[in-house]
This record gives C-alpha cells, sequence and structure tokens, in this order.
C-alpha cells in the first residue's frame, strides 16, 4: 500500500530509511547489508519515478448533495494517502470516498475538508490543524499518516506522540477523531527484499505504536494493515496506480470502506451528544 513520498526522494528512502536502522548487526556483515539496502533503494527510485506529480486532485465540496439536511463536516488530515495522490477523479480520492459514503448512510450531504498535504510526515499534523479555523465546525476527523516516517527514519516513539497530539488537540475542540495507522510497505512489489520485508516490519510496529498514542488520545483506530493490506498484497495490478506506489480508485474505495464504519460511529456518537446537551425548549 501507499508509503506517501516527500517527491520522488522519499520514494528512494524507502532504502535509505532501513540501512541506517537495518545496519544493527557489526562490522562487514552490516556494512554488506548497508551497501546492499542502497543499491535497493536506487532500483526501487528508477522503477517507481514519479509519474503522478506531488499534486493530489481537489475535492473538496459538497457530496451527497441529493440528501436533505444541513451538510455535516467531514475533515481529512495527513500524507498523499489522506490526500488522495494515484485517483484519477476527484470522486475516487479517499475524501471523497469516505464523504459519499458517510452521506449514504447518515442520509445528510456532507462536505469534504482536506487538509493532508502530500509527503506529510506526522510532524506536518500540528501545522495542518494549525491551519483550520477554529471558529469552523467539523463534525468528524480523519487522520492517515506514517509511511513517510518509516521512509524518512522518524524514530516510532516521536511519530506516535505526533499523532497522539494531534488527535489530543482536535478532541479538545469536541470533534471525533477516527485514524487510519501505517499502511503495510510490504505490498510495495517495485521495492526489492530485502529492503521491502524490512518496510513491511517497520510499518508494523509503527502501526502498532499509533493504535496506542491515537487510543489513548481518545481516538477511533482502524488498522490499514489488517482491513486492507491483504488486497494490495494479491492484486496490486488493481489496487495500485500507475506508479505503483499509491492506491488506484479501487484502492482507495477499499480503504475509504475500512475506515467508513468508524466515521459513521462517531458521527453518530457526536450527533447523539449534540443532542443530548440541547436543553428542552421552554413552556
Amino acid at each position: 500500500m501507499s508509503a506517501m513520498d516527500r517527491g520522488g526522494d522519499s520514494r528512494g528512502r524507502v532504502a535509505a530509511m532501513i540501512a541506517v536502522s537495518g545496519v544493527g548487526a557489526a562490522g562487514a556483515v552490516a556494512l554488506a547489508a548497508g551497501t546492499v539496502l542502497h543499491r535497493q533503494a536506487a532500483i526501487a527510485r528508477r522503477r517507481i519515478g514519479k509519474p503522478l506529480g506531488e499534486q493530489a486532485l481537489d475535492a473538496d465540496r459538497v457530496w451527497g448533495r441529493r440528501h436533505d439536511g444541513d451538510a455535516l463536516e467531514l475533515l481529512v488530515l495527513g500524507d498523499s494517502l489522506a490526500a488522495g495522490l494515484g485517483a484519477e477523479r476527484p470522486k475516487d480520492t479517499l475524501g471523497a470516498r469516505l464523504a459519499k459514503g458517510l452521506a449514504r448512510r447518515v442520509r445528510r450531504p456532507v462536505r469534504l475538508h482536506t487538509g493532508a498535504v502530500v509527503g506529510s510526515e506526522s510532524a506536518a499534523l500540528a501545522g495542518q490543524i494549525d491551519a483550520l479555523d477554529p471558529d469552523d465546525p467539523i463534525d468528524a476527523a480523519v487522520i492517515v499518516v506514517g509511511g513517510n516516517d518509516v521512509t524518512h527514519r522518524v524514530p516510532i516513539a516521536v511519530a506516535a506522540a505526533q499523532l497522539g497530539g494531534a488527535v489530543t488537540r482536535l478532541r479538545a475542540r469536541g470533534i471525533p477523531v477516527v485514524v487510519g495507522t501505517c499502511p503495510d510497505l510490504g505490498a510495495l512489489r517495485p521495492v526489492p527484499q530485502p529492503l521491502r520485508a524490512l518496510g513491511s516490519r517497520l510499518s508494523q510496529q509503527l502501526a502498532v505504536a499509533q493504535a496506542v498514542a491515537a487510543g489513548r488520545a481518545g481516538a477511533s483506530v482502524v488498522s490499514l494493515r489488517h482491513a486492507v493490506g491483504p488486497f494490495f498484497i494479491s492484486n496490486p495490478d488493481e489496487m495500485f496506480s500507475l506508479d505503483r506506489f499509491h492506491p488506484s480508485g479501487l484502492g482507495y474505495r477499499r480503504t475509504a470502506e475500512a475506515l467508513l464504519p468508524a466515521v459513521a460511529d462517531a458521527v453518530a456518537d457526536a450527533v447523539a451528544d449534540a443532542v443530548s446537551a440541547t436543553p428542552p425548549p421552554g413552556p
């Protein structure tokens, strides 16, 4: 599944990532291993390239207009997977898929706000939240991030804490949050072995740490590795886009389907809380 890049440079860092973290053995063995991983990084860079550019399609609008009622406000934060890079049409981005699915479930229009930025690490979540208007009502937020933290060798504890901090800030505003944890980088076929296996292991470790940090901060957590990882591994030609690195329209549909139940539950709980907090009309 997508590692979310910071341009072509970060894609190649899938190797550098591990060249450093993987050199834990001693002496010549460690040096040889590092050399192999650096060579594999160059292979991955050549295979992937940047055919999609670095700008996702703009899908911010009201979806599900046929439904009655005021539009719910859905916020999506994170990296290029959250931004929808790789989708060929705005309606196929992750945010649009979530907005359309949520509109069908709650029978209300949903306005999408995408704060996600291609290439973001977890550290960028703070800036994405800072960019929000504090007076804008948000009914639910979805965060998908982590691949760039792995490829850029951000310590797992640091990345998880940054995610937890972002969740804490959103929850302080009363916004329910759903986090999709780091996808399985082992699904990236253009990345040769053993680099791919090491990426898979590191992304799994980060996903576990993210689940703990986000859950403690009050988010609902969805494991993308478990929910959609097998689809990307077994059907890469259909699930990946042109660059074989980011999801295709089908890949985003599967990812949205995995996240949607938690998003719908979060919105339902928030609406119920708002109703219970509303004082009854006077006599």
